[in-house]
């Protein structure tokens, strides 16, 4: 409230009725000229606690440091650059704080890039909207500098510490393109997405890599032992060679579930969008029954009504009945919890946002840095736990036993 006086008091003067949008907003007007003020301000006000005496103040002795005139200085702000006087001291002992030496960037300006990048925009159009926008100019490697800021943050964020136990963890993967040794790959992407004891979704981590095998697969378990984790209720995958071996050699109490997203997912691959939905709605038959007898009857009416157009697809859950048949072993609230698909799908959908821009990403850190950011702007709206948690944790609790804690 005092800080909101003061502003209050130093506008008053001003006959804003009489100003143009120019003269308060351009180049030369009032914002920037407030900003410039109070920047010098502050700078002479350290300046000043430094030295131990006011500007034009009489000292004694000769080898007092004293003031030295200033020097010029552009900064990069969010109303665009503005020159400022820095102050200076005769010993050059003095460093402002608030503008610090070698600093081109005020406090705020490098957070509008973090946020732009993380939104999918390339360095092409973060560079055109700041110069739209806040008519300040930036070069590549400016905005690149202040992207690879967070790259600690993404090694300190994926090597936290984990809780003890998880109920339910989804592993999923999307595809982008990155150069390895000056060529052009495609790069799987996984992510752990964790349901902690709590209700709420966690994801745990990021993987990148070209080939993927039992050993990638044993590497990403083992890591996520390594950080804590001593136990997963269900592991849901999406059916890929030697991961269940993996996920069992670590956590042998693990039960693994195929992914029903997945499922769905490659069942309408190649189906006409027009008959898309029908066939999500028949399949949704076959994982919604209330039995695994159920389940195998929904499926021999889904192949007699779909055999003739799309025989792939009944054969395909049929084949790997065995891995998808787990959730009929639950009750309805965890069988929910598992094969819910907003957890997957929204997070696959805001990362796919954010790399389809991108024709090729130049390093594994440049991948790693712009899913981080996403995963964090996503992740902010996981405030609440999933539908009917507290049922579901009871539930947990008399299948799993000792395993969950209470």
């Amino acid at each position: 409230m005092a800080k909101k006086e003061e502003i209050d008091r130093l506008l008053s003067g001003i006959d804003f009725k009489n100003l143009t949008a120019e003269e308060i907003t351009g180049p030369d007007g009032l914002i920037k000229t407030l900003i410039k003020r109070v920047v010098e301000q502050a700078m002479n006000a350290e300046l000043t606690n430094h030295l131990g005496y006011e500007k034009h103040q009489s000292v004694f002795g000769k080898n007092s440091n004293s003031r030295n005139g200033t020097s010029p200085k552009t900064v990069k702000t969010e109303v665009g650059d503005v020159a400022i006087d820095v102050p200076r001291d005769r010993n050059s002992s003095f460093e402002p704080q608030i503008v610090k030496k070698h600093q081109r960037r005020f406090e705020g300006f490098d957070d509008k890039i973090i946020s732009m990048y993380a939104r999918g925009m390339t360095t092409r159009d973060i560079q055109g909207h700041l110069m739209d926008i806040y008519g300040v100019e930036v070069s590549p490697d400016l905005i690149s500098d202040v992207t690879n800021s967070i790259i600690d943050d993404v090694r300190e964020w994926q090597n936290r510490p984990l809780d003890n136990v998880y109920p339910i963890v989804f592993f999923d993967a999307i595809v982008v393109k990155g150069r390895t040794e000056g060529r052009v790959t495609n790069k799987s992407v996984y992510t752990a997405i964790g349901i902690n004891m709590q209700g709420k979704k966690e994801v745990l981590g990021l993987w990148i890599s070209e080939k993927e095998g039992a050993k990638f697969w044993l590497g990403i378990i083992t890591e996520l032992s390594n950080r804590g984790i001593k136990d997963i209720l269900i592991a849901c995958i999406d059916g890929l060679k030697g991961f269940p071996e993996a996920i069992n050699s670590v956590f042998p109490q693990t039960r693994i579930q195929l992914c029903i997203v997945h499922m769905v997912r490659n069942s309408t691959k190649h189906v006409s969008w027009k008959e898309r939905k029908r066939i999500c709605g028949d399949l949704k038959t076959i994982y919604e029954a209330p039995t695994e007898k159920a389940g195998l009857e929904a499926l021999d009416a889904f192949a007699e009504k779909w055999d003739s157009k799309y025989p792939m697809i009944s054969k395909s859950w049929r084949s790997n009945w065995e891995n998808l048949n787990e959730f009929y072993a639950y009750p309805a609230e965890i069988r929910k919890a598992i094969y819910t698909t907003n957890a997957i799908e929204s997070l696959n959908s805001s990362l796919r946002k954010v790399t389809q821009k991108r024709s090729a990403f130049s390093t594994d850190d440049a991948i790693y840095k712009i899913l981080y950011l996403a995963l964090n702007n996503v992740s902010k709206k996981w405030t609440m736990p999933i539908k009917n948690w507290g049922v579901a944790l009871n539930q947990f609790a008399i299948y799993f036993g000792d395993r969950v804690p209470m």
